[in-house]
């Protein structure tokens, strides 16, 4: 693809997050008022600042390229018969908003294909704007982005989140407690997007999560593998654009993460059953006694 047209995708993305990001930072100085829930339950919220986020992306997109199709998380996607495709959270973290905690952003991603060529993420209250471009890596604020060189998973610092609806079959409760154990500390921010961005930046060694929608993760995707690192489904089966589940590393962690979820799946990692005298980080002896939290 011809490099004007991907630096257009990108310009015409990275203007659209300020926008969108201008108009989330004002319902929230006006307080948030109208909060309504999608689904069954109390989880998953949705407010007048995704409406009026996805409203201003869309309505551009729509204008400036007629023929591209959208996908946007509120539903206001248009079915276009172009070839390029963009892929909109236009506020991830909704119920870290609703709360006014700060950890929540605009996510916007371009593929052709199945192959995503562009992906910005900007965390408005933040001031911190991820940006990249497939073979011309990833950035934050203009500095280049290099994923971290952590090497050993009781040394690294992981990043998970919880699906909205919890059963047994998707808490992802027993990977938590097995990460927990193995690593140097495990962290859940409420915003997938951000934390894939956090990879991509060295602030995670990794990232793991289940059921989410490609405008969790098209944009923070990218971002990694531009980074230098990896991301798969949680067997090791290739990522695509249309995945549910993710796991995202430095690519040093990746073998070791895949095999602790393997151990959360079937009871044994990839290479057999584990050893029931197998240390865990903050380990000094054969002792089964769990690390201090972190």
């Amino acid at each position: 693809m011809a490099e004007a047209a991907v630096r257009e995708l990108r310009e015409t993305a990275i203007a659209l997050v300020h926008e969108a990001g201008a108009a989330i930072l004002a319902v929230s100085e006006a307080g948030v008022r109208d909060i309504q829930f999608k689904g069954e339950g109390t989880r998953d919220l949705v407010t007048e600042a995704d409406k009026r986020s996805e409203a201003i992306i869309v309505e551009t997109i729509t204008r400036r390229f007629p023929d591209h199709r959208i996908l946007a998380e509120e539903g206001t996607g248009t079915g276009g018969t172009g070839a390029y495709r963009w892929i909109i959270d236009p506020l991830d973290g909704t119920t870290n908003f609703a709360h006014s905690y700060p950890l929540f952003c605009v996510s916007i991603a371009v593929e052709r294909a199945g192959e995503m060529l562009v992906g910005v993420v900007f965390a408005p209250y933040l001031r911190e704007l991820f940006v990249a471009s497939r073979g011309e890596g990833a950035t934050l604020n203009g500095r280049p982005l290099t994923v971290s060189g952590t090497t050993e998973l009781p040394k690294a610092l992981l990043c998970t989140g919880f699906p909205y609806r919890l059963d047994a079959s998707t808490s992802n409760l027993s990977h938590w407690s097995n990460f927990v154990l193995r690593s140097q500390g495990t962290r859940r921010d409420g915003a997938a997007a951000l934390d894939l961005c956090y990879v991509a930046a060295g602030r995670y060694d990794g990232f793991w999560e289940f059921s989410l929608s490609p405008w969790d993760m098209a944009a923070g995707a990218l971002m990694v593998q531009e980074a230098g690192g990896t991301i798969s489904m949680p067997a090791g089966t290739p990522y695509t654009p249309e995945s549910r589940d993710i796991v995202a590393s430095n690519g040093h962690l990746h073998a070791a993460m895949l095999d602790t979820l393997a151990i959360g799946r079937n009871g044994h990692g990839t290479t057999g059953p584990v050893s029931q005298s197998q240390p865990v980080a903050g380990s000094t002896s054969s002792s089964h006694e769990p690390p201090p939290a972190t």
